[in-house]
C-alpha cells in the first residue's frame, strides 16, 4: 500500500510562508496525481492544490497566487510551498494520492497562522 507522511507544519504570523513535504512510499508516485488538502475545525476538507504526472497543476481559488505545488518523482515527494500566509489559512493539512479512483492520505500536518 501507498503511505504518505507529511512534515512541515507548525505556529506563524501573517504574512508569513511555510514549507511543507510529504513523502510516499509504494511504486504508484509517479504515475498518480499528487495533491494537497485541508481542513479547518467546522469545515469541509478542501482541495488546496494538485499536480498531474506530467506536471499540469491547479488551485483553489484562495491560495492562487500565494501557494505553489512542486513534485520530485525521484525522491517520491510533494511539496507546498506557502507564502503571504493568512489567518484564514489555518487547518490542517494532508497529503494525497488518487490512483484509480482510490485516495490515499497522509497523517495531516497542522498550520496555524495567528498574530
Amino acid at each position: 500500500q501507498v503511505r504518505l507522511v507529511e512534515s512541515g507544519g507548525g505556529l506563524v504570523q501573517p504574512g508569513e510562508s511555510l514549507r511543507l513535504s510529504c513523502v510516499a512510499s509504494g511504486r504508484l508516485f509517479s504515475v498518480s496525481v499528487t495533491g494537497w488538502y485541508r481542513q479547518a475545525p467546522g469545515k469541509q476538507r478542501e482541495q488546496v492544490a494538485e499536480m498531474t504526472p506530467g506536471g499540469r497543476t491547479d488551485y483553489g481559488d484562495d491560495v492562487k497566487g500565494r501557494f505553489t505545488i512542486a513534485r520530485d518523482n525521484a525522491k517520491n515527494m510533494v511539496y507546498l510551498q506557502m507564502n503571504s500566509l493568512k489567518p484564514e489559512d489555518t487547518a490542517v493539512y494532508y497529503c494525497n494520492l488518487k490512483y484509480f479512483g482510490y485516495d490515499y492520505w497522509g497523517q495531516g500536518t497542522q498550520v496555524t497562522v495567528s498574530s
